[in-house]
């Protein structure tokens, strides 16, 4: 494979993921971990991406709130916003999680809704504060430097204190038959948090998510609510989460 190529698919990924490990992009391609850090490199030096202790996060994901047309695929993410605020109701309790599906959730709740809205996401607090009738409560802990959001004890212990009409949340990869799934540890214990919290869990995906799967397990598929993509709810590539009892949009 040529280096062009190589580095076309590495590009992909991360902005797919927002955040990928060097040795899942390595053993995709079948080369070696060095090769991959060598391309990252220079991806990070052409300010494509940026790369980070084992891995790269996409620009989008890195500064969100600096450059909203980095943000990967945006017009299906907006789509996916749109769908979402229809569940919106004055008065509601909401947990908005962190990424760029759910930072795009934040900028297109109305600003005549009243809410109070809990988050981890720094980037999806600072866009809840332009909305003037939303009550913006952080839930604080340690703050992962590249997802920019709290992890830790401290974070999942605020979780276990509150209860929400809706968590809407995203994931980095989700199956059918899988559930969804993480590369990060600390992400997914945090996620485990949310769906706890939450009446009612909505997953916000774009479609090319669709039947991927990592290595740490967030929940079955059937823990979550309702799922919105980008797709029409009949659309054929929903047919296998059409068979367990979750709601699409």
């Amino acid at each position: 494979m040529l280096k062009e190529e190589r580095q076309l698919k590495i590009l992909n990924e991360v902005e797919l993921h927002n955040r990928v490990l060097l040795s899942d992009i390595a053993e995709m391609l079948d080369v070696s971990v060095d090769t991959i850090r060598r391309d990252v490199k220079e991806l990070d030096a052409e300010n494509k991406l940026r790369k980070v202790h084992g891995g790269a996060i996409s620009m989008g994901f890195t500064d969100p709130t600096a450059d909203h047309s980095k943000i990967y695929a945006l017009n299906e993410k907006s789509i996916i916003a749109q769908k979402a605020t229809g569940l919106l109701r004055d008065g509601a309790v909401i947990f908005i999680d962190g990424g760029t599906t759910c930072l795009e959730l934040a900028r297109q709740i109305p600003r005549q809704l009243h809410l109070t809205c809990f988050t981890l996401s720094l980037p999806v607090a600072l866009q809840l504060l332009t909305k003037p009738n939303i009550e913006v409560i952080f839930l604080g802990g340690t703050i992962s430097r590249e997802a920019q959001i709290s992890v830790g004890a401290s974070a999942i212990h605020q979780l276990s204190e509150i209860r929400v009409d809706y968590g809407f949340i995203g994931t980095g990869y989700v199956d059918a038959l899988h559930g969804l799934t993480e590369f990060d540890w600390d992400i997914v214990q945090v996620k485990k948090g949310v769906i706890q919290a939450s009446k009612k869990t909505v997953l916000l995906c774009i479609s090319e998510k669709l039947n991927s799967q990592h290595r740490y397990k967030t929940c079955n598929i059937n823990a979550i609510n309702t799922m919105i993509t980008e797709l029409e709810p009949e659309n054929n590539l929903l047919n296998m989460f059409r068979k367990h009892e979750i709601h699409l949009l």
